[in-house]
């Protein structure tokens, strides 16, 4: 080659160049591998804790105009739309009226306002109608001083034979009255299948209503979910009183009072803040700790099993605590960590449910409870170990590919793990129990000098280790080997299904930007592996 040709020179500067912009977009991915569970099991992790992070902890106030009461009358607010057991079927939920709460409450009649829904496949034909059911619920504290709350009109409707990964537009409220809500738009989640999945799964934990709380929606929102998990612990009314008094935690509030109270109006104002998220992105729930609000008569969980819409009759549990779905190619089982899970109703209901789980059709089986198995933190360490007892093994048995939990305010990733051993063939546990609540995060961890906490004050099944590194102590004395990453940062998490045995979750922390990744890994699942394994277990399942 003519060096001195200037056509020539300018053609390999041309050339250079394009290999230089090459190897820019390349050498990123090349250094940034992201890591499978193929590669595990993963060596331990700890990001170092930035005490810069801890963020604005207090609670939205009443005055804020995100959570005041923007409609007239009996106009819908609070609208939400939940999933049914199966693509066609869809719930959506809204109140009418206004709460009330004092000493001489008068509760408003249901049957005063209807339930209707108006949708169709265009904003300007909403050519059909579904109706459905109203209730109210009481707060109720038969007790010196304590002032009683009852709810506005809720509504539950369930629109069925739709169409999968289909956007409808629909509008609800009560035409009679002239009190219909503006236009809005869900789009239907796919049809069940091996190859058929929703892009975009968030997962959040431990949400409350703080200004932390209000960055973790805002980052969510932005990552453009088609589904939402809220896996437990909604909006911490009971760290309130009934007069509006708050506390910075459960255990050392209002020691003195009759019951535990809790302050209802705070789930009105978390409706109300959350409604630009839930009108149109389907939320599955279930309960947490901060959910039982014990209330006169010892009835519990009054405001989360009435607030929401379960499809709990569709997938036969017929209870508001356990239940389960499909979303494209997976499987959802949300479990009840504070109802009875020793060989009671929802043992059997989990046993039936996950027999009739055809991979071939769900390749991906999740599961969802709220406090975590298998997290190193200090906070609620081996608080649900009675539970795992129960009902690992049988989880274990069929397959589960994921577990989400919350309740410890904080990140944590694991490896494959069963029994506290490392298994190729177990679940991979998360814990995002870092939505943002006043609470605050959790920081300390069982395994540091110092925090591990009296075996006293854990779950009345637990016992020190009898294997392992840790045999004969009651916490590890350094990071477990079944904890692959975990970090004291507020975020959420983002599941993608990309086919039947490959999955990217990825963690997104609030101090960085909404598209800037915490942690993040592919999930794959190896059915071959493991098939003959699981099915052996499980045969004894089927002899119980």
């Amino acid at each position: 080659m003519d060096i001195f040709n200037p056509m020539l020179s300018l053609l390999s500067i041309i050339r250079f160049h394009c290999l230089l912009l090459v190897l820019n977009l390349l050498l990123p991915t090349i250094r940034c591998k992201i890591p499978t569970t193929l590669d595990g099991p993963l060596e331990p992790v700890t990001v170092p804790l930035d005490p810069n992070l801890r963020g604005i902890a207090d609670d939205l106030p009443d005055t804020d105009p995100r959570v005041r009461r923007s409609v007239q009358g009996f106009e819908p607010e609070q609208i939400s739309v939940s999933l049914s057991a199966t693509h066609d079927s869809v719930w959506i939920s809204w109140i009418t009226g206004e709460f009330q709460i004092g000493y001489d409450i008068r509760p408003l009649d249901p049957e005063t306002v209807l339930s209707v829904v108006h949708y169709g496949l265009s904003k300007h034909q909403l050519e059909h109608e579904a109706r459905g059911y109203s209730l109210i619920y009481n707060q109720l504290y038969p007790f010196e001083d304590l002032q009683n709350y009852t709810s506005g009109i809720i509504h539950h409707v369930r629109l069925t034979g739709l169409e999968p990964s289909t956007l409808y537009y629909y509008q609800c409220g009560d035409p009679s009255l002239q009190a219909m809500s503006d236009i809005y738009y869900f789009r239907t989640m796919p049809i069940s299948g091996p190859q058929s999945y929703t892009d975009r799964v968030a997962v959040i934990g431990d949400l409350g209503l703080t200004y932390n709380t209000t960055t973790t929606i805002s980052h969510l929102i932005k990552n453009k979910p088609d589904l939402v998990l809220l896996i437990g612990d909604v909006t911490y009314a009971n760290l309130y009183l009934t007069n509006g008094t708050s506390s910075d935690c459960y255990t050392c509030s209002f020691p003195q009072t009759p019951i535990h109270e809790t302050y209802q109006p705070r789930w009105d104002y978390w409706g109300r803040f959350m409604q630009n998220l839930t009108l149109k992105v389907p939320m599955m729930v279930v309960e947490g700790n901060h959910e039982i609000e014990e209330q006169a008569g010892n009835m519990t969980f009054a405001a989360y099993s009435s607030r929401f819409a379960f499809p709990s009759q569709e997938c036969g549990s017929f209870s508001t605590l356990y239940y389960s779905f499909n979303a494209g190619g997976i499987h959802f089982v949300m479990l009840g960590a504070y109802t009875d899970y020793n060989f009671c109703d929802q043992y059997k209901w989990l046993k039936r449910d996950l027999a009739s789980v055809d991979r071939s059709i769900t390749p991906w089986l999740i599961a969802t409870w709220h406090p975590p198995w298998y997290s190193s933190y200090n906070a609620h360490y081996r608080e649900a170990e009675c539970m795992r007892m129960e009902m690992e093994e049988l989880l274990y048995s069929y397959g589960v590919d994921i577990v989400f939990n919350g309740h410890v305010h904080a990140y944590e990733r694991s490896n494959r793990v069963y029994n506290y051993s490392l298994d190729p063939c177990g679940p991979v546990y998360i814990t995002v129990g870092d939505g943002g609540n006043r609470e605050k995060m959790a920081i300390n961890f069982a395994d540091e000098p110092g925090y591990c906490p009296d075996p006293s004050t854990a779950d009345v099944c637990t016992t020190n280790f009898t294997f392992g590194p840790a045999a004969g102590k009651f916490c590890w004395d350094r990071q477990p080997d079944y904890s692959a990453f975990r970090e004291s940062s507020f975020g959420h998490g983002i599941l993608e299904a990309k086919n039947e045995t490959w999955a990217l979750w990825s963690w997104y922390r609030n101090q960085d930007s909404y598209n800037e990744v915490g942690d993040q890994i592919y999930i794959v699942r190896q059915p071959d592996t493991c098939y003959l394994h699981q099915m052996a277990r499980r045969h004894r399942f089927a002899m119980i």
